[in-house]
């Protein structure tokens, strides 16, 4: 059954299990191992374990939310549905996503590569100032891959329903909405924000009319229309670089939704990095490089994404259910590759990605208003120890 893992017991659980002891070290070398807890998110337990023969990390999600505590109740399922997800990702872009190991259903538990030094989260990197030239091309090459290989536009339709039915997962769906499309736009308990410097700009958005209609909006899209396989929880702190290498990580949240939502999420983080910059420099206009990459990269990400997408769509979009090719081909046509069918295709394809775009920007807004009213902020702008200032960097993203 299910016992929570600490820093001593979690050493034994892995020697216990000689796939993964022999990553670590020999048996006779546990009591040496070197164990921490690193995770700093909100929600699970995360171990790295290292010793002679390598380094593994080890992840735990407990039946509630960890910043909350027990009185916050979280299904463990969550835990199939990321071993699941690593797995379908892995099949698409293993560059860019960890190995995982074992994963344990008792345990609620996932083994995986440990991704160690100079592998640092991408929030942490860019809060310090760096940039990250490859960094646009790999989100791009995650998205159109994830995103596409998982949709119906490339599956039978039955495949589809039946991966949509695989990555059910309720609870966490549940969660997000209440989180951001939800509590922010009212008087929520859990909201917080900087006070008193925002307190006009909350009161102002939770009576917005228009704000409220269109979280609403969001959350309908965001619940009703199962696109493709999510992330679901793609920010700058799940996601794990060097000045090479970009791989994503946590996917516990993963489910079959609007694509625009995993697009906008990775975007509207690298717009808090943004916003956050001012506030975090030492000197006036010392980031000012950075910022013109933060903005270069949110565009290039796109640009490269929508290309790869279509790319790929042309490839193979007509094996799949959404645009077959039998429909794509223009009436009389002699088959695909004629100029009509590529007439009829670069149409669809145009309006997709136009309506794609057009979601993605909305999501955006609304990632940005609950990273700074709701429940849950990020280290960008929480780290910016002056409140005025951080007021007027959180001002300016809202």
């Amino acid at each position: 059954g299910f016992r929570a893992l600490d820093c001593e017991s979690v050493k034994h659980y892995v020697a216990a299990r000689p796939a993964l002891q022999q990553r670590v070290g020999p048996a006779d070398s546990v009591e040496s191992w070197r164990v921490k807890e690193v995770g700093d998110g909100n929600i699970n337990f995360v171990f790295i374990l290292e010793g002679p023969a390598g380094s593994l990390c080890v992840k735990q999600a407990l039946p509630y939310v960890r910043c909350v505590g027990e009185s916050w109740p979280l299904t463990q399922d969550r835990v199939r549905i990321e071993a699941a997800a690593l797995a379908e990702e892995a099949a698409w872009v293993p560059a860019h996503v960890p190995a995982v190991h074992l994963y344990d259903k008792d345990m609620a538990l996932i083994a995986m590569r440990y991704l160690a030094p100079p592998f640092i989260i991408l929030r942490r990197g860019l809060m310090g100032g760096a940039v990250y030239p490859g960094l646009a091309g790999h989100l791009a090459t995650f998205l159109a891959g994830t995103l596409f290989h998982t949709s119906l536009i490339k599956l039978d339709s039955s495949t589809f329903r039946r991966k949509v039915a695989e990555f059910e997962n309720d609870e966490m769906c549940r969660l997000t909405e209440q989180v951001i499309f939800t509590e922010p736009y009212y008087k929520a308990k859990n909201n917080r924000w900087t006070s008193p410097q925002l307190d006009a700009d909350v009161a102002e958005l939770q009576s917005d009319v228009a704000a409220r209609v269109a979280a609403c909006e969001l959350k309908g899209l965001f619940c009703s229309r199962p696109q493709a396989l999510l992330h679901g929880d793609l920010h700058t702190g799940s996601i794990m670089v060097t000045d090479s290498e970009t791989s994503v990580i946590d996917p516990e949240f993963a489910f079959y939704g609007p694509m625009a939502f995993d697009v906008g999420k990775i975007l509207a983080n690298l717009l808090l990095a943004y916003f956050a910059s001012d506030g975090q420099e030492k000197d006036p206009g010392e980031r000012e490089a950075q910022r013109g990459w933060l903005l270069s990269c949110m565009v290039d990400t796109w640009t490269g994404f929508s290309t790869a997408f279509t790319q790929m769509w042309s490839l193979h979009g007509a094996r799949g259910d959404l645009y077959p090719g039998v429909l794509t081909e223009a009436p009389g046509g002699d088959g695909v590759g004629s100029s009509g069918a590529e007439e009829v295709l670069a149409a669809c394809q145009e309006g997709f990605m136009r309506q794609l775009f057009h979601e993605t920007v909305k999501f955006m807004g609304a990632f940005l208003i609950r990273r700074l009213v709701g429940i849950a902020h990020v280290a960008d702008m929480d780290s910016i120890a002056d409140p005025d200032v951080r007021a007027a960097c959180e001002r300016r993203a809202l």
